[in-house]
């Protein structure tokens, strides 16, 4: 007996961001019939406009919806923490529910929620996480998406929407933002200090691998009620990224790097900077292997990009 469903109308929200535009274009190539949840319209796309922050959801968004890929999210934002809280609880928490109370109400077929392995609390230092390690998340970001993860099942549980949870771990590509961004940048500039080889480990995956993960979680019946770990399956040490961003740059790696000494010294010295520090150099290990299960992988590392375009 098939595992897999047909996707057809399709709901997206967060279309015109990093992640949504590689969304769009896989739809688009598999004929599906879109429609888009957005602050702003989207040339070429049936566009319901709606500011989470501030707005609530039109039901008509929903009419004759068969998918929803709810991929919106309020993530990177360098302000202090305390202040922009509420806006956390509006987008990442109130707007995925009052989604799924709708999406109920019109008898959606599935849903697929984008997370974040940040929902699942501080990774080992020394071991693979998986989808059963949960602790309490550190962040306001990881808070927010772990609040909305369970209040999210706990609605949908009795209902016969399939419904399932992704945690990409880091994602790159074109287009990509936050930190990857940041360090791409201070490379191309030339400010960003070369990294030692400490050995650490670092999960990541290309958007173009996990928005196919987004479709194969969405057609899976196996998938229903589960929540998935997103990345490449290849751990990377923080130098690693650090050389593979000089390659796609162009620039050619230094022979020398910062010893982590001055990393270890830094980071006594100042409280901000520790936080930096760790970001960057410690663990941050996950495994996809339950993903992996049910049919998928990934075609893309960073051990292997050589084109320009694979970070920018």
């Amino acid at each position: 007996m098939s595992t897999q469903t047909e996707v057809k109308k399709v709901l997206v929200t967060g279309a015109t961001g990093f992640i949504g535009l590689r969304l769009l274009e896989l739809l688009k190539k598999n004929d599906c019939n879109v429609r888009i949840l957005s602050r702003n319209p989207y040339p070429g796309y049936e566009s319901i406009l709606c500011d989470f922050e501030k707005e609530k959801i039109s039901p008509s968004a929903l009419e004759s919806v068969d998918t929803i890929f709810h991929i919106a999210g309020f993530a990177h934002d360098f302000r202090n923490n305390s202040k922009v809280e509420s806006i956390y609880q509006k987008v990442n928490v109130n707007a995925t529910i009052q989604l799924a109370k709708l999406a109920i109400k019109n008898d959606v077929k599935r849903f697929v929620f984008l997370s974040s392995v940040k929902a699942g609390g501080k990774p080992f230092s020394a071991k693979c996480m998986i989808e059963s390690d949960q602790f309490e998340p550190e962040s306001i970001y990881g808070k927010s998406k772990r609040e909305a993860e369970i209040k999210l099942l706990e609605l949908t549980c009795d209902s016969d929407m399939h419904v399932v949870i992704v945690r990409p771990a880091l994602v790159y590509g074109p287009g990509m933002k936050g930190n990857l961004k940041l360090m791409l940048s201070g490379i191309k500039k030339g400010w960003f200090p070369p990294l030692p080889d400490i050995d650490n480990q670092r999960s990541m995956i290309h958007v173009d691998d996990l928005v196919q993960a987004l479709m194969i979680v969405a057609q899976d019946k196996r998938a229903n009620g589960e929540i998935f770990i997103a990345t490449d399956g290849k751990p990377y040490s923080s130098r690693e990224i650090y050389v593979s961003m000089c390659n796609v740059l162009g620039k050619p790696v230094p022979k020398w790097h910062i010893p982590v000494l001055l990393f270890d010294i830094a980071a006594k010295l100042n409280i901000k900077i520790r936080y930096k520090i760790n970001k960057l150099l410690e663990n941050e290990w996950y495994s996809s292997e339950k993903l992996e299960s049910i049919g998928f992988k990934a075609k893309k590392s960073i051990r292997q990009m050589h084109e320009h375009e694979t970070f920018i």
